[in-house]
């Protein structure tokens, strides 16, 4: 009885999401093209986060290795969306990673990928939220704060002050997204300002290339002195000079907060029912996109840490305040519309990503019924969304501009994790009726049903008129080869150490889809280990042959894994884009994901853990139990 409930308790974890016929790619509503998925990707990606991580990143944390920082998690997204890029040309459907993990691994990584989502974009509204406060507050030369204090509040603490800054963001935000979420228009808005701020951008790396200084990323203990920051012998906070003053430490740190400059482009997929040709377009717009921010986000590090001190880079305000610091002050104003433009495309359609989210969730029975009117109704959207910028809101007064930017990142990357792990499953699993294919099946099947029908009536006499001794002859014969396949089945899937490393049918079958599923499973283990392991690379550094052992004998079994999954067959289903370098090029990603996740701070972790503690309680009080799916 116990392994019968625990039987049936483990179907319900991974039974999976059927997937409906997708519209046909003819119909009507079928008007994006490659070149506006691009726009549309490039525009939720480039913008506001070069000008916020400026002053997080390279100030505090990496300095000129900032540029490194941006190369890294550059990287690291582009393998994320090769992944995305797969998994898009096999399940045809707008959605997210939640639909693509519910059809592909099942109910339960489907839940945890759904409620990472909710906090990312719950992250993304709060930092959104200190954007602006600090916008506004650098562009009244920093007496934002002061005004309020002499006009509303002279005689109150700093705290209430602060409190009412954030307030009025809230409430300005919270406006343009009410007075925005109805006018049709908002694509071509969209477009204008995604030019606009791409212009300022290009202005800011074309100025750096002219009037940056190269020993800016060669700065000695001289230089702080001469700036009058010479209250520590040590440098202090400001590193220890040079072109990585904070370290290897640091450039990895800088990486991991980084990743939230490339979180943008999954709105992508999001399109597919609206792209043209979703198969080909959504992979090759993710890829583009992609490419062309990293470009920019590349060249704007570059020329902003030339032009500018590290030390001297002003949170919020660092490519305005840049120049500045070089003389060009007519271009201060310039690079702040620019600034203005970043902002405002993103505050757009806002709140569309985690309604959808939380209404999918609830459709499917995983959240609470109520919340599917999150997309439904007159006032219901209205109501769900000053909700949301009132959490948001409360979520930037306490836990802060870093905590936010760290709490998007890590769920970014737990989603780009579980990505690179569905993609090297399917790729080895056995042909099923299922995503684009399944369209193609039934299609097939509906054409060839008349057929069908046709040859069975015109066989049914015949059938008829045929005596016993003719059954009873098939019978026979029936249970001839039913008796012969059953011998040669054990021998086709039986598991033996030479099977593994050489298999005998060069299609994918059950056996070799399930070795791969559990040796894809125990090398995410092995790479989590050995991310653990390498965290503590001073020690490495140092010779302790104790970990080097451990190190050496974990790459010995992932060596060997990788080995074993690259044997096993692989699907040969022609869809329109596969991540090359199976199994290499998803192994990467999952321990470039996992060792940037080791570099977030204890305080990011118990954030993270708090919020995840809470999903399995719905899901494990709730969930389970209503889901739709039998």
């Amino acid at each position: 009885m116990l392994c019968q409930a625990l039987r049936r308790f483990g179907k319900k974890l991974v039974r999976k999401h059927p997937l409906e016929l997708p519209v046909a790619e003819t119909a009507p509503a079928r008007s994006l093209s490659t070149l506006d998925l691009v726009v549309l990707g490039v525009g939720n990606t480039l913008g506001v986060s070069v000008y916020i991580l400026a002053g997080e990143v390279a100030r505090d944390q990496a300095g000129p290795s900032f540029v490194i920082c941006i190369l890294v998690a550059g990287l690291t997204s582009v393998l994320a969306g090769l992944c995305y890029g797969e998994i898009s040309a096999r399940v045809p459907h707008s959605g997210s990673a939640y639909l693509y993990s519910y059809v592909t691994v099942g109910e339960l990584w489907a839940f945890i990928t759904g409620w990472f989502l909710i906090l990312t974009t719950f992250a993304h509204i709060g930092i959104r939220i200190w954007a602006w406060t600090l916008f506004f507050d650098n562009l009244f030369g920093n007496k934002f704060s002061l005004t309020l204090q002499e006009t509303f509040l002279p005689q109150a603490p700093g705290v209430f002050v602060e409190i009412l800054g954030f307030i009025i963001m809230f409430l300005l935000l919270l406006i343009m997204e009410l007075l925005t979420r109805n006018i049709r228009q908002l694509s071509l808005v969209t477009k204008m300002l995604t030019l606009v701020k791409v212009l300022a951008l290009g202005f800011v790396i074309i100025s750096g290339f002219l009037k940056g200084d190269l020993h800016n990323w060669k700065l000695t203990e001289d230089d702080y002195i001469k700036a009058g920051l010479n209250d520590t012998s040590s440098l202090g906070l400001l590193g220890s000079g040079g072109f990585v003053p904070f370290g290897f430490q640091g450039i990895l740190r800088g990486s991991a907060t980084c990743i939230y400059a490339f979180t943008g482009f999954n709105i992508i997929v999001t399109r597919v029912e609206l792209a043209q040709n979703p198969k080909c377009s959504i992979p090759k717009s993710i890829m583009i996109s992609l490419f062309i921010c990293f470009l920019v986000y590349f060249g704007v590090s570059v020329a902003l840490t030339l032009m500018v001190p590290y030390y001297q880079l002003q949170p919020g305000s660092a490519l305005p305040e840049a120049f500045l610091h070089i003389g060009w002050a007519p271009a201060y104003h310039f690079v702040n519309v620019g600034f203005f433009c970043s902002l405002s495309t993103k505050v757009f359609g806002n709140m569309f990503p985690i309604r959808q989210q939380v209404y999918m969730m609830a459709k499917d029975g995983l959240l609470f019924p109520v919340l599917t009117r999150i997309q439904t109704g007159t006032y219901m959207p209205i109501l769900a969304t000053m909700i949301i910028f009132i959490v948001a809101t409360i979520m930037a007064f306490f836990l802060g501009f870093t905590d936010l930017l760290d709490l998007r990142s890590i769920g970014a990357l737990l989603v780009f994790t579980l990505l690179a792990f569905i993609v090297l499953i399917l790729r080895y699993q056995p042909e099923r009726k299922n995503g684009g294919k399944e369209a193609e099946v039934l299609g097939e099947n509906e054409g060839n049903e008349m057929q069908v029908q046709e040859e069975n009536e015109g066989n049914e006499a015949q059938v008829q008129e045929e005596n016993e001794g003719n059954e009873a002859q098939v019978q026979e014969e029936s249970e001839g080869n039913e008796a012969e396949v059953q011998e040669n089945r054990p021998a086709a899937e039986s598991l033996t150490l030479q099977a593994l490393f050489f298999p005998g049918n060069p299609t994918p079958t059950a056996l070799s889809g399930w070795v791969v599923s559990v040796c894809s499973s125990l090398l995410v283990l092995l790479l989590t280990l050995l991310c653990l392991v390498l965290a503590r690379w001073p020690v490495l550094l140092s010779g302790d042959p104790v970990w080097i052992t451990v190190v050496v004998l974990l790459l010995v079994l992932i060596t060997g894994m990788t080995g074993v999954i690259w044997r096993q067959p692989q699907s040969s289903s022609p869809i329109h884009f596969k991540v090359p370098g199976l199994p290499l090029l998803p192994l990467l990603s999952i321990f470039l994901n996992i060792y940037l996740m080791m570099q977030m701070t204890a305080g990011t972790w118990a954030l993270f853990g708090s919020w995840v503690l809470v999903g399995f309680a719905i899901y494990f009080g709730y969930g389970i139990r209503h889901s739709q799916i039998p």
